[in-house]
């Protein structure tokens, strides 16, 4: 790197034109540094200063030791900066180089401006070009056209008086590209600044050179993503130290190695001799007085380079971290294994072995979830046809022409109605509630005559009312429930129903409550009871109202009893009593109470019975409004006689038949998943209706669970037909065994 110098001569310590312009006021025009451009022979001047500082380094040696700091550390200094340089990556040593080369291609200012700020641009360029231009010195160029050395230190040190300016933008940015090819260079020329700007006298200083060009170290292959901890220091022992954690790289392609090694190869040998050429640079490099260097202005500072992996600073990357790799490549590296190549036939055995232990670990679940699971309920369900027609053609009624009136066969049905169906007057069958409330609060079973009760004033003195039917009872007598109840219904005392209504409830009107109350929970929902006795023709209701009271007082039997007498004899009570409903002699007919009135006409309720199947059935029915006669005894004979006529032809029509026979598969027991087992009838079974009358079949469980197994024949439920007093049921049992559920049935249940 040391270039052939010619010895210094004593013409060399001349002054020179240069050093005399430099030595001119600074007022020249700004202009004329254009001229001082004008290219000089940068490597003549170059040697003839080299040469100077060769001649002098004997004569001020012994006055340069009390200045100079000490070597070592001057060599040191150097020696640290060029260490602290990033490791570069190839393309940083490209950028590197074309810097340079840039460098080298700009036109450097030789000669001095006037300006300080032209004066620091001129030092930065001067250790460019110095360092540019020493190739071409090396081609033979004579040595006697070499410039004296005064004139150009002269031309380097400014005025006593002058403080250098701040570089330019054009020359700091060149600094900063220099300081990452040569960080030497730049503190050298820092160094001159210093000295020259504290300088008073016009005597040159030796300054240091630029000769030496530092060398990049070489390039060190790093991981991509390496995170590098600082080195633990030399006195911690091996337990001390941390590991470092290297993440592992991708495969390189081939091409890329071939690269990297032969850039190896060719690095060991240029860091062998460029440390060499670094440290004895800045060892030959007279350090500046100290003095100098506190006076002077603070050199730009170079850009701080990045400290090598060994330094305490971790190592930065500018790359990017790696993206995470699939499960089974991440394994295969840690593995050191590569993956096979995938293949559709082992992808699919992958898939296979993966999948096929949760699919079965999830069939297991689901049939031990399905075996456990209770089973449904059974539940009997009707195959045979739900219904049951009677023939014998339409039934025929001999209904009443004028007023309203219905008829119902008690636990079958309606056998029809007549008339306008709307609320009217139903004078004395009003006391048919009378008696039932009363029969409600104080009920009479088997024998009993129920509590006493006394006749009080009022019930006396209305005994003796001439426009009302009464029974003739005195003040003080005691009769019992029953024996008044008698009386209400028979002869149809009023003065008795208002007795009872007192006794009962404490008031006429209180009791009038109770009545309507009772109306309601029995569901007459056109019925309105203003009176006990029915007297008063506000008292009104309809004949279907009317037959559901008389299926809830015929439920007792001290009532039945009551109302199938034709005749009473009461103690207390002269003669005999008849009764006014003169058809109870009749066969079959069994009540129930009769009521007249101008406004109401003549009213039966009545009662009647026919024999089916060896049974007697119940036939219930009204008739209301019966007003086709001239007083009004004769329109209650003909209430009556209307009512006779419809009891015998119920009596004639009323009949059974066979709805079910014996052994008839009726339904089965559905096992909720899909089993069937069939039920049959275990008897004969004969429903009661007339002509044309259509009954319901049900089957039901009989109020006990259908359970899930169980023997050929044994009982499971009933069929039945009808409702209330005239419902007829008949025992079913299983046809075949019943069995419970499989284990196919109950794992494919979804339900």
């Amino acid at each position: 790197m040391f270039k052939t110098l010619a010895p210094r001569t004593p013409e060399d310590d001349e002054p020179t034109a240069a050093e005399k312009a430099a030595e001119e006021p600074a007022e020249e025009p700004a202009e004329e540094s254009t001229t001082a451009d004008a290219p000089e022979p940068e490597g003549d001047r170059l040697k003839a200063a080299v040469a100077a500082w060769v001649a002098t380094a004997e004569e001020s040696e012994e006055s340069e030791e009390s200045e100079r700091p000490e070597p070592g550390k001057d060599a040191e200094a150097s020696a640290e900066e060029p260490g602290n340089e990033d490791e570069p990556e190839p393309e940083e040593d490209g950028e590197a180089e074309a810097d340079d080369s840039e460098d080298d291609d700009q036109p450097r200012d030789d000669e001095p401006e006037d300006e300080p700020e032209d004066e620091s641009d001129d030092d930065s360029g001067d250790s460019e070009s110095d360092d540019g231009e020493s190739d071409e010195d090396s081609d033979g160029e004579p040595v006697e056209d070499k410039a004296p050395s005064a004139s150009w230190f002269a031309a380097r040190k400014p005025s006593g008086g002058e403080k250098p300016a701040a570089p330019s933008d054009d020359a700091s940015e060149e600094s900063s590209e220099d300081s990452e090819a040569s960080a030497a260079d730049s503190s050298d020329d820092s160094s001159d600044d210093s000295s020259d700007g504290s300088a008073e006298d016009d005597e040159p200083v030796d300054q240091p050179t630029t000769m030496f060009k530092m060398v990049r170290p070489p390039v060190v292959d790093q991981p991509t993503t390496a995170l590098k901890l600082p080195s633990a220091p030399a006195a911690d022992s091996d337990s001390e130290r941390t590991s470092v954690f290297r993440a592992l790289r991708p495969d390189i392609p081939a091409e890329q190695k071939a690269e990297k090694a032969a850039k190896a190869a060719q690095e060991p040998a240029k860091a062998a001799q460029e440390p060499a050429k670094a440290a004895q640079g800045p060892a030959k490099a007279p350090a500046a007085p100290a003095a100098a260097s506190k006076d002077a202005a603070p050199a730009p500072a170079p850009v701080p380079s990045p400290s090598p992996a060994g330094l305490a600073e971790a190592e930065r990357t500018r790359q990017q971290p790696l993206p995470p790799l699939p499960p089974l490549d991440l394994l295969a590296e840690l593995t050191n294994t590569p993956p096979p190549p995938p293949t559709p036939l082992r992808t699919t055995v992958r898939r296979l072995r993966i999948w096929t232990p949760l699919v079965l670990l999830l069939l297991i679940v689901f049939a031990i979830a399905q075996m456990v699971r209770p089973l449904p309920a059974p539940a009997l369900t009707l195959s045979a046809e739900p219904t049951f027609t009677f023939g014998g053609g339409k039934l025929d009624m001999p209904w009443p022409g004028e007023g309203q009136g219905a008829v119902e066969v008690e636990g079958v049905g309606s056998m029809g109605l007549y008339g306008a169906q709307t609320p009217a007057p139903i004078a004395s069958v009003t006391k048919t509630m009378t008696a039932y409330v009363i029969l409600r609060d104080h009920p009479i079973k088997g024998k009993q005559q129920g509590p006493e009760i006394t006749i009080d004033k009022k019930a006396a003195d209305q005994a003796k009312a001439t426009h009302e039917s009464t029974a003739q009872v005195k003040e003080g007598q005691t009769y019992t429930e029953k024996e008044l109840l008698e009386l209400l219904m028979i002869p149809s005392a009023n003065n008795v129903a208002r007795l009872l209504a007192r006794w009962d409830a404490g008031s006429e009107a209180a009791f009038v409550e109770k009545m309507n109350a009772a109306a309601k929970e029995l569901g007459m929902t056109r019925s309105t009871y203003t009176d006990p006795s029915g007297l008063l023709d506000s008292t009104v209701s309809t004949p279907q109202d009317q037959l559901k009271l008389a299926k809830a007082v015929m439920q007792y039997d001290v009532f039945r009893e009551i109302v199938n007498m034709p005749n009473l004899t009461v103690d207390g009570i002269p003669g005999r009593i008849e009764n006014n409903n003169t058809i109870l002699l009749e066969p079959g007919v069994s009540g129930i109470k009769t009521g007249s009135s101008t406004p109401a006409g003549g009213n039966l309720l009545w009662s009647a019975n026919t024999v089916v199947d060896g049974q007697n059935r119940r036939v219930l029915g009204i008739v209301m409004g019966a007003k086709d006669a001239k007083i009004l005894n004769d329109k209650l004979d003909l209430a009556i006689a209307y009512s006779l006529k419809l009891i015998q032809q119920a009596q004639k029509d009323v009949t059974s038949a066979a709805v079910v026979k014996k052994g008839q598969v009726l339904g089965y027991v559905d096992d909720g998943l899909g089993g069937r087992t069939p039920v049959v009838a275990t008897k004969e079974l004969k429903a009661v209706g007339w002509p044309g009358l259509q009954v319901k079949l049900e089957l039901t469980d009989g109020g006990k669970a259908v359970p899930h197994s169980g023997k050929a024949g044994d009982i499971v439920g009933q069929v039945s037909i009808g409702t209330g007093a005239g419902k007829v049921s008949s025992p079913v049992a299983l046809s075949a065994d019943l069995v419970e559920p499989g284990f196919d049935k109950k794992l494919t249940r979804v339900g």
